[in-house]
């Protein structure tokens, strides 16, 4: 009997693996699993735009609607001709196309058929698409690269798709101890306090006739929260710290929780005043803190709605990613190539950060080898 093969490139094949490459690394890659989504109703941290899939363009221009202020006409004074105009702070994402090839060898050195090459081939571009997406993700939240030595980008990497990084402003910028990058020293590490800091900061910063925007908090089974993630390194302080309380009672916060089910919840290390803990190792470091420029620092992140932007346009077909197969050599190998049209921005409006806060302490292995 006949078999059915669907041969490289063949339309079929390269919306099936296309649609599936996304799917896969939706669920490996941290913030897509936990902490996004879609449209710009959403509460999640990172909020995903897919106009340009629909229509051409390279930026998708992004709108903030600023609170009413001043007083309201009393009595029977005119109202008429009086109104307040509406006014709005807006802010813009690029997107690019990035591809990556995998070379699948030559027909001595292959001992699988192009099926099993494309399975191959496909969970090693997941866990690359994965990890490209949340290092992409956790540079822009930090506004910086860092010195992470694990990333897949150069020290000196400044940001893609004309997106520029943007450092924290000092209003969403807080520290372990001191005031600045200057004056924080090895002993302002993750506690307690700093997240309650945090907390209070977001409860009262702004809104009402500032025209500073508010840090609007998820909300999770009707309840609002916000989330940390911070590097395994400042975990470790802050379960070591002296104002920390009973870690158990953190812990069990989480679990007892409304929505503890929901995603955000999952893994989490526990719960401060509403705050949701997580830990991730990809969390952006530095070594130049302090006095002397010597200190090790790490940035967590203090998240609320709509913190960063993750855009994409089509690459083909209405898909977000684009598959490719190619013999090569006169048909000796085969070359697999996987590719997105995105962007990813932190949101910031009038010169400020929008939903986030960068919380900077001092972070160094607690276990140096």
């Amino acid at each position: 009997m006949a078999q059915t093969v669907i041969g490289l490139n063949d339309p079929k094949a390269r919306k099936l693996w296309s649609a599936d490459l996304m799917v896969s690394i939706a669920k490996k890659s941290y913030w897509q699993r936990k902490m996004m989504g879609r449209g710009a109703e959403t509460t999640q941290p990172v909020m995903m735009l897919t106009d340009l899939e629909r229509q051409a363009g390279d930026m998708i221009s992004y709108d903030l609607s600023v609170q009413l202020s001043g007083q309201p006409i009393e009595g029977d004074a005119r109202a008429e001709g009086h109104g307040e105009r509406l006014d709005f702070y807006t802010d813009k994402i690029y997107i690019d196309q990035s591809r990556k090839p995998v070379d699948c060898g030559g027909r001595m050195s292959r001992k699988r058929t192009v099926h099993d090459l494309r399975k191959v081939g496909r969970a090693r571009l997941t866990e690359y698409w994965a990890r490209i997406f949340d290092e992409q993700i956790f540079m822009y939240a930090s506004g910086a690269r860092g010195i992470n030595s694990d990333y897949t980008f150069p020290l000196n990497y400044t940001g893609r798709a004309n997106n520029p990084f943007e450092a924290p402003d000092p209003n969403h910028l807080l520290f372990g101890d001191g005031t600045s990058k200057a004056t924080l020293t090895s002993a302002g590490k993750m506690s307690r306090g700093l997240i309650e800091r945090a907390n209070t900061r977001a409860a009262a910063q702004g809104g009402g006739a500032t025209q500073v925007a508010e840090l609007q908090p998820i909300t999770i089974a009707g309840a609002e929260h916000f989330v940390v993630v911070m590097h395994p390194y400042q975990a470790h302080d802050l379960r070591m710290s002296t104002d920390s309380g009973n870690w158990m009672d953190i812990q069990k916060a989480a679990a007892a929780a409304e929505g503890a089910s929901n995603p955000i919840f999952k893994d989490a290390l526990g719960m401060i005043g509403g705050t949701i803990l997580h830990k991730h190792k990809s969390v952006v470091r530095f070594d130049d803190y302090g006095a002397g420029a010597n200190v090790e620092a790490a940035r967590a992140l203090f998240l609320g709605r709509q913190a960063l932007v993750l855009a994409f346009g089509s690459a083909g077909g209405g898909l977000r990613f684009d598959w490719s197969e190619e013999l090569m050599d006169h048909g000796n190998s085969i070359e697999i190539c996987a590719g997105a049209i995105w962007g990813v921005k932190k949101s910031r409006f009038n010169a400020a950060d929008f939903g986030l806060m960068s919380l900077d302490t001092a972070a160094s292995n607690p276990d140096p080898v």
